[in-house]
């Protein structure tokens, strides 16, 4: 399997495979490449409907460009705890972002999120994101606001007015129940129309049933949530021989 970036040739192979419908899986087998890679391709460059070839190289080339010149800026790549190699970090985080934008979640939010779970901590600061990410506080911000807003975040206070945006262990919990009650919301919502449209029509009985299929999905998650939840508190045990500080990931 080739290894090294994408070439011009293979993001137009991938362009041509998406006109013609097909599977990143697909795409990635004729290329003879990593599914991850194609679909972190084109997510990072306008998603399967807006790649273009030409456009998706000259970004590449861009970051490639940007990255060569902060590198001296900021001392090289941040310094990995137990002896991980940045490289292959930094590629799994593009990975992991990529899988959560493909979910629907926005590019911004799913970098945020993506860069503190991948913290040992499991929580930064604005300015230390701002930092790992290249972008404005601003943009920081606008996407924890979204994170929080879907308990996939909680702030904590820090050093006197400043805040830790953190991913603890019960985060996926939460947002699991916050998913539930949003989906037992739209179920009472359904239920008020068949009223509405006069019980027995066509379109009374197609909202009853998606208000008993609603129901099923948000009581079965909720309770796989709570059957669940104590897998979030498993703490791994520690790497034989590992005498590295987990704080040696900030530098």
């Amino acid at each position: 399997m080739p290894g090294g970036r994408l070439t011009q040739q293979e993001r137009q192979q991938i362009a041509l495979g998406l006109a013609d419908g097909l599977a990143y899986a697909e795409i990635a087998r004729r290329l003879e490449r990593p599914t991850s890679t194609v679909t972190r391709e084109v997510m990072r460059n306008g998603g399967p409907t807006a790649y273009r070839a030409d456009l998706a190289h000259r970004a590449t080339e861009r970051r490639a460009h940007r990255r060569r010149q902060t590198a001296p800026r900021e001392g090289g790549a941040p310094e990995q705890a137990y002896g991980r190699d940045p490289e292959a970090v930094r590629e799994y985080g593009e990975t992991l972002t990529t899988v959560m934008m493909a979910s629907g979640m926005p590019t911004m939010t799913a970098r945020v999120l993506a860069c503190l779970t991948l913290t040992d901590t499991g929580s930064l600061t604005a300015a230390e994101l701002v930092q790992r990410l290249q972008v404005s506080p601003a943009s920081v911000s606008k996407a924890i606001a979204f994170l929080e807003s879907q308990d996939l975040v909680r702030r904590e206070q820090y050093e006197g007015r400043r805040e830790r945006y953190v991913v603890d262990d019960d985060i996926w919990y939460q947002s699991m129940m916050t998913s539930a009650r949003s989906i037992a919301h739209i179920v009472e919502t359904a239920r008020q129309g068949v009223h509405v449209l006069v019980s027995g029509t066509p379109a009374a009985t197609r909202l009853e049933n998606i208000a008993r299929f609603l129901d099923f999905v948000s009581e079965s998650t909720a309770r796989a949530a709570e059957q669940a939840r104590e897998i979030l508190r498993t703490k791994p045990e520690a790497a034989p021989g590992d005498n590295s500080e987990p704080g040696a990931e900030h530098g």
